[in-house]
């Protein structure tokens, strides 16, 4: 699918060099605005005829010098420059053609010309003030160009200048845009096709992700004999790609006089991310907020597929709708649900109801999609009414879950011809019947469809559309959108900041997030005697309520950036810029009154100008530098084609209209008395636990702590790796404790330590299960299977379980408000020779067991009774001797210390203790081997 971005500037220079004419081409966008139903259908055709003859200079007998493209791309903002040197080496004069295809969503920031001497410089005005100066030269027989748009993907930026024999040429275009997320990777895609050899050849792009690049690629379609020619070399956070064929390279064969180069020129990469909690940059006095979370247990989903099975739907559409449905229908689950509705100028349901995926409910389904014989008119109205209300009786009872995702899918391939036509009152009937907690996806197949009623109708109803090609591969285009959709992790996520630390802030409500997408938000930041901004990130996940918190230096990245240099360091505030924009332009299609328009209006122009973006409602004014010499290039809107999809992987909580920053922290910010991410390498000052505690940490050390005797008590396991030890075994409340021990690198001194590596909370009524270790921590149920890092604060709730993160430093387990298990994190030199990362485990005395509870740590919830003798002075004089009288044994313990990492992380607080030799035995029951056991979840047997 590609759109054209048509800009004629047809410029006739005589040998004086001091005159010019000009040739428009193109309508203006109040012209455009009341094409009807043919015209726009005759436009639309245009494009895959002007397609096929394209070349990037045009012209009979010229040489073109070079043709250079460089783009840099910082934080998933790309800034793309394509300039040519041209020479005309002919003996006549004639027109010479510059043309650039750049991607639809992209907004061109500039463009420049230098004619034998003569430079013409662009900028970016309102589109009246542009027009007026533009008409001022035209007055003088001076003109310029308009930009015709139609329903491609892609723009064609074309520029015409008519110059005599031996002229010199140079063209520069810059453009600007963002990158998107899908299906797990950024995607920048340049579109090659000089048309001739080309002396000087070269493509560089050039990447700078802060965070690191976890892996860089290229997607070679311009044939295989380009493919060792095209470089990648990456570091950590860093990657340049470059493309540079000589001209013996560039023949099609050895002795051909044709370019070989024709095609696109894509790049794919992903960033590394090190938590759930998203990726914050500060620079320039703007942030970007990316959230990405992975690792989460997919939503089920409530799908409705409405297709168009109507007459003009015969043939390759049907074909290929056909066989992309039927691997959809095998991409579903057994915790979703589904139906399909079939429509021409009747509306047909293949089930009346939601059902669940079951294969032999699919398998029919398929059945019934393969019999569907395309015929008569077109009644969109009536079926997504009927697809809303399958919807509306699923949730009234209660056959779907509330926490699903519910959405319509629906394929169309042209306007409404039966029932409702008129357009907007589609849009109004789809908007008042729809559930906030509904979402519309719009598919528009081949061009006799009015695409930008799909785009508003899917925008206003928390959704998203897109064009699907009628070509060989339309069924494959459509199994990659959905894809995109198929894998919902979280619904209503809110992105909030401080109150009184940002302000200008993009949309920071999402209805859902899907897999493999980012959602982002931009702002501007305040001043602040703080060098650290903070957000908070809360959603909703299968069974889950989360709450991640990440921050973010203000003043680091700029000094970063300072030290780069091919990156591009203005991307914040453009960024912002572009998002804003295109929201807003998007709000502008929705806007109910007039009033409220212009009003929009004039906020895309102000800042369209401010940061020089060629928008709809602004136009490039390209003028000499004495300004007596203007050309014109704008971009009227297309009423076939929307002007922007939305930003990120979301949908919006209410369309795209705005929604008010909500910036004040989640409640559990304020509440929890844990200390901020910035202080927990020292150690938080308060924790929000008792201080009365039995622990274990270290190669493992546990101190029971006997409150009635007001003393400590020590001891060591010495058991090997891979062993599991339950800690805490009730069954009377369903709680399980249990801990992994790991080895250390190598013995010291004929001794190999063992520390815990992994720490297993289980909650058996509901199904729940924590799994911490020094990478992650995970949280499980029978379905649904969600991890998170260490890299972010972070709380999470499911049903009567509660986790709370605090980021590179603990984590708190809290089982119906009344048992409460802290792992503590340990993280050592990734080099050291010996010592491995290992988990501290802290259990508060009160917790409310039941009598049951037995374990290592659990048989001392009742306290024994115990008393210590003939305390004397031991072999080291450092340590006393005593014996210790427990549950009926006689012990000789040393009186030491361990201990406690809670408050000082790096050195430990000593706890002073009476130390049980050989594995505590004598204090605990039995022998420390009846505590193992062979799960992670598994309760202790009977001792």
């Amino acid at each position: 699918m590609r759109r054209l971005l048509l800009l004629l500037l047809g410029l006739l220079l005589l040998h004086q060099g001091r005159c010019f004419e000009f040739v428009i081409d193109g309508e203006w966008e109040d012209e455009t605005s009341h094409l009807d139903h043919r015209e726009r259908h005759k436009r639309a055709i245009l494009t895959s005829e002007e397609q096929e003859d394209f070349e990037a200079i045009r012209g009979d007998d010229i040489t073109v010098k070079s043709y250079k493209v460089e783009s840099r791309i910082t934080s998933r903002f790309a800034h793309t420059t394509v300039r040519s040197s041209v020479v005309n080496s002919g003996s006549k004069a004639q027109s010479i053609g510059f043309n650039v295809q750049i991607p639809k969503r992209a907004f061109i920031t500039n463009f420049t010309m230098n004619v034998n001497g003569i430079t013409f410089v662009g900028s970016v005005k309102e589109k009246t003030v542009a027009r007026n100066l533009y008409a001022q030269a035209r007055a003088r027989g001076k003109a310029a160009g308009i930009v015709r748009t139609n329903s491609q993907e892609m723009e064609t930026f074309k520029t015409e200048v008519h110059v005599p024999p031996g002229s010199n040429i140079e063209f520069e275009l810059h453009y600007q845009e963002m990158v998107h997320r899908k299906l797990g990777s950024y995607e920048h895609s340049l579109h090659l096709q000089p048309g001739r050899l080309v002396p000087q050849f070269q493509v560089d792009v050039y990447i700078f992700e802060p965070k690191g690049i976890a892996v860089v690629q290229t997607v070679n379609t311009l044939g295989a004999q380009f493919t060792d020619l095209i470089k990648v070399t990456s570091t950590k956070d860093k990657a340049h790609i470059v493309f540079k064929p000589n001209i013996q390279q560039q023949r099609k064969c050895d002795n051909c006089t044709d370019s070989a180069i024709d095609g696109v020129f894509t790049v794919k990469y992903d960033v590394t991310r090190d938590s759930n909690a998203g990726e914050l940059q500060v620079s320039d006095g703007h942030f970007v907020q990316f959230f990405a979370p992975s690792n989460l247990s997919p939503l089920p989903k409530n799908i409705v597929f409405v297709i168009d099975v109507s007459g003009s739907m015969w043939g390759v559409k049907m074909k290929q709708t056909v066989e992309a449905m039927q691997a959809i229908l095998d991409d579903l689950t057994i915790d979703d649900h589904f139906s399909i509705i079939d429509f021409n100028h009747n509306v047909r349901c293949w089930s009346e109801e939601l059902v669940p995926a079951s294969s032999i409910q699919v398998a029919d389904a398929k059945k019934y999609i393969q019999n569907i014989k395309p015929n008569g008119g077109t009644n969109i109205n009536e079926a997504l009414m009927r697809a809303v209300q399958m919807l509306v009786r699923a949730s009234n009872q209660g056959l779907i879950d509330p926490r699903s995702v519910s959405m319509i899918i629906l394929v169309s391939d042209g306007d409404p011809t039966v029932g409702e036509i008129k357009l907007s009152t589609i849009q109004k009937n789809v908007k008042r019947v729809m559930r906030e907690e509904f979402s519309l996806f719009s598919l528009g197949i081949g061009f006799d469809v009015d695409y930008d009623f799909l785009e508003r109708i899917a925008m206003e109803n928390r959704g998203m559309a897109q064009r699907i090609y009628a070509n060989h591969d339309a069924a494959e285009q459509l199994r990659t959108f959905y894809s995109q959709v198929s894998s919902p992790l979280l619904r209503r996520i809110t992105i909030q900041f401080p109150e009184d630390s940002v302000s200008d802030v993009t949309q920071n409500r999402f209805d859902k997030y899907f897999s493999g997408s980012e959602l982002v938000v931009a702002g501007k930041v305040l001043p602040s005697e703080s060098n650290t901004l903070t957000s908070f990130t809360t959603a909703s996940a299968s069974r889950l309520d989360i709450t991640l918190e990440t921050e973010a230096d203000t003043t680091e990245l700029d000094m970063e950036l300072a030290k780069q240099q091919h990156s591009f360091t203005g991307f914040a505030r453009q960024m912002w810029a572009y998002i804003t924009i295109k929201q807003l332009i998007a709000e502008r299609s929705l806007a109910p009154t007039a009033v409220k328009k212009r009003k929009i209006t004039q906020r895309i122009m102000s800042l369209a100008v401010e940061h020089q973006f060629v928008t709809p409602l602004t136009a490039l004014l390209v003028e000499s530098e004495d300004a007596t010499e203007r050309l014109l290039a704008d971009s009227p809107r297309d009423p076939k084609h929307g002007c922007c999809s939305g930003i990120g992987g979301g949908s919006a909580s209410s369309g795209l209209a705005p929604v008010r920053v909500v910036y004040q922290p989640p409640p559990w910010v304020q509440m929890t008395t844990m200390a901020p991410p910035s202080q927990a390498e020292k150690g938080p000052e308060e924790w929000a636990q008792p201080q009365q505690i039995n622990l274990v940490d270290n190669d493992p050390h546990f101190i029971i702590h006997l409150p009635r005797s007001n003393m400590d008590v020590c001891f060591n396991i010495d058991s090997k790796p891979g062993h599991i030890l339950n800690l805490v075994s009730d069954r009377g409340t369903g709680v399980v404790v249990n801990g992994q021990l790991i080895g250390s690198k190598q013995m010291h001194k004929n001794k190999l330590s063992t520390y815990f590596g992994t720490i297993s909370v289980y909650y058996q009524p509901d199904g729940v299960g924590v799994t911490v270790s020094p990478v992650s921590i995970a949280m499980t149920d029978d379905r649904n299977n969600h991890s998170f890092t260490w890299g972010a604060t972070a709380d999470i709730a499911q049903d009567g379980v509660r986790i709370s993160i605090v980021k590179d430093s603990h984590v708190s387990i809290i089982i119906n408000d009344n048992i409460q298990v802290i792992v503590l994190l340990h993280r050592v030199w990734k080099k050291h020779p010996i010592n491995v990362d290992f988990l501290g485990l802290y259990i508060a005395n009160d917790n409310q067991y039941s009598p049951l509870v037995h374990g290592l740590i659990g048989q001392f919830s009742t306290e024994p009774e115990v008393s210590v003798s003939d305390i004397h002075e031991g072999v080291d004089p450092l340590k006393k001797e005593a014996t210790m009288e427990v549950k009926g044994n006689r012990l000789h313990v040393t009186r030491g210390w361990q201990k406690d990492y809670r408050r000082d992380r790096r050195r430990g607080s000593n706890i002073y203790c009476w130390f049980i030799h050989n594995s505590g035995k004598g204090f605990i029951d039995g022998h420390y081997t009846d505590y193992i056991v062979p799960h992670l979840n598994s309760f202790l047997q009977t001792l």
